[in-house]
């Protein structure tokens, strides 16, 4: 039998169903209604291995290290699909639906967590693993110094907004913690001054690695340079979707953003793609989502992968492709 917790929004066959109560049923009951319901996303298709799989056993998790202080797990829970104004799909989906996601990612192995202020995700990541004991799961978030972006116009120091994030987290340390979103080798000159912040916060041990997420290339190339850097987030997918390089060309896109990375890893920094999946653009085809997987989680010059889940078979055939794409063959 299968609990199903208050409240509950069921969508089959176009039809939304509120209950307000505890509802029990059957395994092979609930495997049939959600294999059904997600049949109807024209959004994302189901692979056949993932509707096969709507609700596989839990997963123990695989650790790798990305940096000499911090392990994580291989696939990272991204919790900032189209995030801006400390909102994103994950939090606009509601609380509820947003922690069963979570605990779901959790049980299937995945205890690696990617959040921002711009994402306003902290509190509901908390909310779900507030039984999880904290060295089970690793989390990420980042600094957003920009203009533009929050609903605060002044930009405080890291110093004051990293406190703010450890209560929001409700822990006293953060594993990674990323300037958001640099576009250029300047970043290191632009934001001297927060990374010196960080520093010290990694210094009293309220943050174990620093480094930025890369919006171009020479951003990357510049982290690689810098002691600083720790860990950088990179733009990664087998077409060259949503990534820096040639305008007209994919595959130099992608030629030479592993170039970076394979700089950057030889320097001894950590490497977490991000865009794996083209921030949404595979939506429509599992081929390609399949190729991507397949192709990310074999370059040596990655140590993980964050992907933005906004619906639970998301997870599941994300999952699904890691542990094909990982599987010997021959």
């Amino acid at each position: 039998m299968i609990l199903i917790r208050n409240p509950v929004v069921i969508q089959c066959a176009g039809v939304h169903v509120h209950h307000t109560g505890d509802i029990t049923m059957k395994r092979r009951d609930f495997l049939g209604l959600t294999t059904l319901a997600a049949g109807t996303l024209a959004l994302n298709p189901l692979t056949e291995a993932a509707q096969a799989a709507v609700l596989p056993e839990p997963v123990e998790p695989v650790w790798v290290p990305l940096t000499k202080d911090v392990k994580t797990t291989r696939i990272c829970f991204g919790t900032g699909m189209r995030g801006g104004e400390r909102r994103s799909d994950l939090v606009r989906g509601g609380y509820p639906k947003a922690i069963e996601m979570l605990r779901y990612a959790y049980d299937q192995g995945i205890r690696f967590f990617d959040c921002a202020d711009l994402y306003g995700t902290h509190d509901v990541v908390m909310e779900a693993l507030k039984d999880k004991p904290r060295d089970s799961y690793s989390l990420l978030t980042k600094v957003w110094l920009r203009s533009g972006g929050l609903p605060e116009v002044e930009r405080v120091d890291p110093s004051i907004s990293v406190r703010r994030f450890l209560r929001e987290f409700r822990t006293d340390y953060i594993d990674v913690v990323l300037i958001h979103c640099m576009t250029d080798d300047q970043w290191t000159q632009e934001f001297a001054s927060g990374m010196e912040s960080l520093t010290k916060l990694k210094q009293e041990g309220l943050i174990r690695a620093t480094g930025i997420s890369s919006h171009s290339n020479a951003a990357t190339r510049r982290a690689a340079e810098v002691e600083w850097t720790d860990v950088i987030m990179v733009r990664l997918n087998s077409e060259g979707l949503v990534m820096d390089g040639p305008h007209d060309d994919a595959g130099k896109r992608v030629e030479e953003t592993i170039r970076m990375n394979k700089l950057a890893r030889d320097a001894g920094k950590g490497i977490i793609a991000m865009k794996v999946l083209g921030e949404g653009r595979m939506a429509s085809d599992p081929d390609m989502r399949r190729k991507s997987t397949k192709f990310v989680t074999q370059l040596d010059c990655v140590n993980a992968m964050t992907v933005g889940f906004t619906e639970m078979q998301h997870i599941t055939e994300f999952v699904a492709n890691v542990k094909a794409a990982s599987t010997p063959t021959g």
